[in-house]
């Protein structure tokens, strides 16, 4: 009896329930609900105030608005056959379809398909609501409500016309002119069936920002438009070979990639004008010299290029280039400036910074030697650009000529993890992985990062070694700096900054004359991944940063193009045409962060004597070398034990060069005795073939010798090197004397690092 009155009382009360339901679906609509959604335009303009795109569309309004009985009837079949087959048959819920995706859902324990129909969906575009079990009860009500009080044409009209298709655009008008630069009237099929394919997910699907989802998008559709019979499938096929975008939609879409971007993580601001820091003109132009490298580089295979530039003092972005082509089809829309890809040598300059925060100075001397580091996925041995070794190299040197093995032994001894936190923190976010991950090859740029990121840790350094984030906006005239956060100390950043801005310690891994040499201080570096997949090239002044990449967005390795020979002509040019519009300043100085001069031996290091071809070296004043020289006695030079193989493999090479150069040259008068150009590597692709000793130097003086101590470690060994002393004869004339090597001059050796 008492279930009998529980059951009735249930049932009392579901009755009720459904009575008010009912009621309330009945209730006419409030006022104003379905009026045409029109709100002012967002417009975003460059620095100057010129126009760089209307944010939704063309005429002044964010959404579009147009009749139903104007819009192209491929756009109807295609929302329908997409959306909603059963559109015309179901009263605003599909039933078949909720069930099939309630018991989906079940099993997933949670909502995974919502089954909604275009009348739920414009239903919940007129109220919104949660991805919830509650919230899609309440879209089913509401589109139970809407269909008894409007006939199927009206919604459909009020749907197409409120649809987020991406990139702020509303409504099929908008999107039509925002990707196609047509109308909702005169559509393509292909056209059509893209914009229903992207409505589910129009902010990653969009084809600005991933053609290629959008194109698979749109096969899906079209093959929902041919099985539903609205199109043929010839007419399905052919509208599937239609470029995603068109061409002519380019107008008032400038600096598309920035634009994009901008977009995609910010809401347009109150007012509808949303000033940016971007500079047009200097944007176009850098968009031509894009271009223009692509083409000279194209029958070494290389099809793309990026490049971004900062302002140092504000973080404002001042050109954003992502392609060579963003209308281009084939992968125009790939924005480089933010995918990540392997940096090569870019990333040594954070390493330096480092080791010179850890006790080290641009004077201490590490050895470039053959040598196999175990690590935890086995030997690891690495090899210097140019496949040789160079001995012992100054810091100064090993940084501004990119050798690979001292950075990897420097990176050996202060720590994998500690350099993976300073590049952290000078963010590279990218790097997401362990310091096991990345392993000893982090020193030599072995993890993706992006040429927005490259850009702003090179800014960081021109700032004293603080890093702030990029502005996307205009700074206000009295707007305060962000607090930051430390990369590397102030005298360390200066140091560092200091070495990529001389010329002279980058002529042994790149030659006298180098796409890195400016009329004013510019501190550069240049990097290349392996088999030549992407080069990279920066520049910092103490105004702007430029940043530059040159590859292929497919990852297809170019032949034989390096950082210096790919990207840094780019860089060369963009530097220059950024300094026509913004005074280059100049960079910290070390003497400004408190470094002191000290003045060393070009080859130990150590404080110079009167035997030594001297230099003055900056250092921290707790750094300063405190020992004189003992590699310079008499007329040679006696290296330490360790250096003795490698003596006697460079005196072999020497003289087997001489040799070589003696030959080519009989009957002809002799040649000097100093390697020459035309002897170097095959295997460097472009390593200068004619370069001259600088101006009014002064040549070394011949005769002179290189003795390397017999090392314990290496007694017993054939070959040479092994004997008690290796003797090195000097360079004839020619090579300066104020050079690396005064006796047996490296300065002709060119490779780019």
């Amino acid at each position: 009896m008492r279930a009998t009155r529980l059951l009735a009382g249930l049932g009392l009360a579901a009755a009720g329930v459904i009575a008010g339901v009912a009621t309330w679906i009945a209730t006419p609509l409030p006022s104003g609900l379905t009026a045409p959604d029109v709100r002012p335009a967002a417009a975003i303009l460059d620095r100057h105030g010129l126009p760089l795109r209307t944010a939704r569309a063309a005429d002044g309004s964010l959404a579009r608005w147009v009749p139903l009985a104007d819009v192209d009837p491929d756009l109807i079949a295609a929302f329908v056959a997409a959306e909603d087959r059963a559109f015309y048959r179901h009263p605003g819920v599909d039933l078949r379809a909720a069930a099939r995706a309630a018991w989906t859902n079940l099993r997933a324990r949670r909502v995974v398909s919502g089954a909604s129909t275009i009348t739920m969906q414009l239903a919940r575009l007129l109220r919104p609501g949660d991805r919830t079990w509650p919230g899609k009860l309440y879209q089913v009500v509401w589109a139970l409500r809407l269909e008894r009080h409007q006939d199927k044409q009206t919604i459909l009209e009020q749907y197409l016309n409120r649809v987020p298709l991406g990139q702020a655009a509303v409504g099929v008008d908008a999107a039509a002119a925002l990707y196609f630069g047509a109308s909702a009237a005169d559509v393509s099929l292909g056209q059509a069936a893209l914009l229903a394919g992207i409505a589910p997910a129009p902010s990653s699907d969009n084809p600005l920002i991933s053609p290629g989802r959008a194109r698979i998008r749109r096969t899906l559709v079209l093959a929902r438009v041919a099985a539903s019979g609205y199109a043929s499938s010839d007419a399905a096929a052919r509208a599937a070979q239609e470029p995603v975008l068109a061409r002519e939609s380019r107008a008032d879409f400038l600096a598309p990639h920035f634009t994009t971007r901008l977009l995609a993580r910010d809401e347009p601001p109150a007012g509808g004008l949303w000033r940016t820091p971007l500079d047009l003109p200097l944007q176009t132009a850098l968009e031509a010299e894009a271009r223009h490298t692509v083409e000279t580089l194209r029958r070494e295979g290389a099809r793309q290029a990026a490049l971004v530039v900062l302002d140092n003092p504000t973080g404002e972005i001042l050109a954003w280039v992502g392609s060579p082509d963003f209308w281009a089809d084939t992968a125009g829309q790939v924005d480089m400036v933010v995918s990540p890809r392997q940096p090569g040598s870019a990333l040594k300059p954070f390493l330096y910074g480092l080791a010179f925060d850890r006790g080290w100075s641009p004077a201490d001397v590490l050895p470039d030697l053959p040598r196999i580091f175990q690590t935890s996925t086995g030997p690891y041995a690495p090899r210097n650009y140019d496949r040789r070794f160079h001995g012992p190299v100054r810091l100064r040197e090993a940084l501004a000529s990119s050798f690979n093995v001292p950075a990897v032994e420097l990176v050996d001894r202060v720590g994998q993890g500690s350099l993976l936190s300073t590049l952290r923190r000078a963010g590279f976010e990218s790097l997401d992985r362990s310091a096991e991950y990345y392993g000893l090859g982090l020193a030599l740029g072995n993890g993706d990062v992006t040429l927005i990121e490259l850009a702003n840790g090179y800014r960081a350094i021109a700032s004293g070694g603080v890093w702030r984030p990029v502005r996307w906006r205009v700074s206000a005239p009295d707007e305060r700096a962000e607090p930051g956060r430390r990369v590397m100390s102030e005298r360390a950043a200066a140091l560092v900054l200091d070495i990529l801005a001389d010329p002279v310690a980058r002529i042994p891994g790149f030659g006298l004359d180098t796409p890195l040499d400016f009329p004013f201080v510019v501190a550069a570096k240049t990097g290349t991944s392996r088999h030549f997949t992407d080069n990279w090239a920066v520049a910092t002044t103490g105004r702007f940063t430029v940043a530059v990449w040159v590859g292929n967005f497919s990852g297809r390795p170019m032949d034989g193009v390096s950082g210096v020979s790919g990207a840094g002509p780019l860089l060369h040019r963009a530097v220059l045409l950024t300094a026509d519009r913004y005074p280059a300043g100049v960079l910290p100085t070390p003497r400004e962060a408190g470094t002191v001069p000290v003045r060393i031996c070009r080859l130990s290091g150590l404080l110079a004597t009167d035997r030594c071809p001297a230099m003055i070296e900056w250092v921290q004043p707790d750094q300063a070398p405190t020992r004189s020289c003992d590699w310079h006695a008499g007329d040679g030079v006696r290296l330490p034990p360790e250096y003795a193989e490698w003596a006697g493999q460079e005196a072999a090479r020497m003289s087997a060069t001489e040799a070589g150069a003696s030959a080519a040259s009989a009957p002809a008068r002799p040649a000097p005795a100093r390697p020459s150009p035309a002897a170097e590597p095959a295997s460097i692709p472009d390593t200068p073939r004619s370069r001259s000793a600088p101006a009014g130097a002064a040549p070394a003086p011949s005769g002179g010798s290189w003795t390397a101590e017999r090392s314990p470690r290496v007694a017993g060994r054939s070959g040479p090197g092994c004997t008690s002393s290796a003797p090195w004869q000097g360079a004839g004339p020619g090579i300066p004397r104020g050079s690396r090597w005064s006796e047996g001059s490296r300065l002709l050796r060119a490779g780019p690092g």
